[in-house]
């Protein structure tokens, strides 16, 4: 058996060392932050990131059907159909759907149920589940996805399957 008398090498050259200054800079940045979030939770501080608060200009109940495709469809309060949207159309309207099915999952609570989407005066809109109390401020996913949910709140009409809420046409009552 040999041993060898090199001793390791726990240092590397000095063209690879990270200067010490900037280990401590980083060091000192984490336990800033750690120290603020500790204080911000010990005193209860107010979340100071929340969206403008707003009146709600308009609202609607509704419940969502999708499958892993992005296929979604969407029923109003009486169960009508008001999008039955291809994986195009519906991609992000069936991903917010597994986001609330999740939610739902967690609480153990029964994945049917509506949803409420609601628009406020300042443009800004959110999707919020009763039954959690889950919500999603949707700007926060861009102006397309907001967009897609935008036009299921302005749907006053049902939507034969495989149209999208614009190509609808109108019924009448």
């Amino acid at each position: 058996m040999t041993h060898s008398t090199d001793a390791p090498r726990f240092h590397t050259d000095e063209a690879n060392r990270v200067p010490r200054l900037m280990v401590r800079a980083v060091l000192a940045l984490i336990l800033s932050t750690l120290a603020l979030v500790s204080w911000s939770v010990m005193t209860r501080q107010p979340l100071d990131s929340l969206p403008p608060i707003s009146p709600l200009k308009a609202q609607r109940a509704f419940s969502l059907d999708s499958d892993l495709t992005g296929a979604v469809r969407v029923f109003d309060a009486t169960g009508a159909l008001l999008a039955d949207l291809t994986p195009e159309q519906g991609g992000f309207i069936a991903g917010v759907h597994r986001v609330i099915l999740h939610e739902r999952g967690k609480a153990r609570l029964p994945e049917d149920g509506p949803v409420l989407l609601q628009a406020y005066e300042n443009g800004r809109m959110a999707i919020i589940d009763p039954a959690t109390g889950w919500r999603a401020d949707l700007m926060g996913f861009g102006a397309d996805n907001a967009r897609a949910f935008a036009r299921l709140l302005a749907q006053p009409r049902t939507a034969s399957p495989g149209q999208t809420p614009d190509a609808a046409p109108t019924a009448q009552p």
